[in-house]
């Protein structure tokens, strides 16, 4: 068996005869030479594009990475800065106790401001990690901020009980014009007991609380007029009687030398001036101790 290949041109015509065996032989050969010379040409071309494209890349990535250093350490950076403010403050803090302490008259060893952990963070400024400075410095801080809690307290505590006190006299000027005691009563002329103390002075007058505390009475009240009443806690209670005008109302939280009311001459009164009065567990006291008492 053959096969015959026919080539007819314009003016000639060509024919060859192979036998079939000759015939695949020859196809064989030109498919691999076609093969080869595709494959010669075209992995060269491939390999250098992937080996660019790789190269690229890595480009990228080195220009990510080397951003990403220069924000990392400038993070650290402001971290440092940061730890080396709050370890000035942290100082500050400290001298400031330390003061307030002594001012005071406590107890040092009970405040100890300055304490050695504190001391220990900054020797070891330097060698310590980053994140291990930063441990420990907000637990010195909450360390020291409870302490300052607790001396707020006990200032408070202080404060409540200088304002509490009774001292000083009800009014700024005018003068004291009758005492605590057995007198002639000036409207009857018999001896009567006055259970307080008299302030005269000019009406309208500002009349002052002595102690800070909670108005209980605000009104007119028999004999004395248009009377104040102020419980101070511990069973102490003050009265303002006489007044012109009064400032507050009950439940009132009034402070001392607060202006409570003005001087009149309500109720029994013969002139213009507040009589005032001290009671311990309801029963009248002898103002004058309470006026000079220096708290």
């Amino acid at each position: 068996m053959s096969l015959t290949f026919v080539y007819q041109g314009k003016s000639k015509r060509y024919s060859c005869e192979l036998s079939m065996r000759n015939a695949v032989s020859f196809f064989v050969l030109v498919s691999g030479v076609l093969l080869m010379s595709s494959r010669s040409a075209y992995s060269p071309n491939e390999d250098l594009a992937r080996v660019t494209l790789t190269q690229n890349s890595l480009e990228e990535q080195k220009e990510d990475v080397v951003a990403l250093k220069q924000t990392t350490e400038q993070q650290l950076g402001g971290l440092t800065d940061k730890l080396a403010e709050l370890q000035v403050k942290l100082s500050q803090l400290e001298q400031l106790g330390q003061n307030i302490v002594t001012t005071a008259g406590l107890n040092p060893q009970e405040f100890s401001f300055a304490s050695a952990q504190s001391q220990q963070i900054k020797a070891d400024w330097s060698q310590e990690p980053l994140v291990s400075q930063i441990d420990q410095l907000a637990y010195v801080i909450d360390d020291k901020t409870r302490q300052l809690e607790a001396l707020e307290s006990i200032l408070i505590g202080r404060h409540i009980d200088e304002e509490s006190s009774l001292s000083g006299r009800p009014i700024s000027s005018g003068w004291l014009s009758s005492y605590y005691g057995v007198r002639k009563d000036p409207f009857t002329g018999k001896p009567t007991m006055h259970k307080g103390l008299d302030f005269a002075g000019t009406e309208g007058e500002a009349v002052h609380s002595t102690g800070a505390g909670i108005v209980t009475w605000a009104g007119d009240r028999y004999g004395y007029g248009q009377l104040v009443e102020i419980d101070h806690g511990d069973g102490l209670t003050t009265r303002y009687g006489h007044n012109k005008k009064l400032n507050v109302k009950v439940g009132d939280v009034v402070t001392k030398g607060q202006n409570i009311a003005l001087m009149g001459n309500t109720g029994r009164s013969t002139g213009a001036h507040v009589h005032y009065e001290v009671l311990r567990f309801g029963e009248q006291q002898d103002p004058l101790p309470f006026v000079y008492h220096q708290p």
